[in-house]
């Protein structure tokens, strides 16, 4: 019986022996802290390019109704073809553009292009930005 003890304390030995073998060949150290963030590079800000009209200014030429410059009625108000050009445009970019048909004559008549432009501006709902001048 003594050799029966002696073959179970060797087996049980032997099994914490390949036990504590197998734990400890799994070892894997923590990672390393991460590394304080460095501060993004701010790279130098892009020039502003003059804004630009996305439209076709000489579309625009359908806003001379607003200014009863030319008196057509076809069926639809004069509010519809200029303000639908203008919808889905920022209020710079409807003043830039309008400002281009004006100075480039497209409505045909010499007006005043600062009235002509918040008269035209405000008749769609749009606003003059602040400090815009149309020269």
């Amino acid at each position: 019986m003594a050799s029966k003890t002696v073959a179970s304390t060797a087996l049980l030995l032997s099994l914490n022996l390949l036990f504590f073998t197998l734990v400890s060949s799994n070892y894997a150290p923590c990672p390393p802290p991460p590394k304080s963030p460095k501060p993004p590079h701010k790279s130098p800000p892009a020039p502003k390019k003059p804004a630009s009209c996305p439209k076709d200014t000489l579309k625009l030429g359908v806003c001379a109704d607003l200014l009863n410059i030319v008196h057509v009625i076809v069926g639809t108000p004069a509010k519809t073809p200029c303000c639908s050009l203008l919808s889905g445009l920022a209020d710079v970019e409807a003043a830039v553009c309008l400002c281009t048909a004006l100075k480039a004559n497209v409505l045909g008549v010499n007006l005043n292009i600062a009235v002509s432009l918040s008269l035209l501006l405000n008749y769609c709902g749009k606003k003059i930005p602040a400090g815009y001048q149309c020269a």
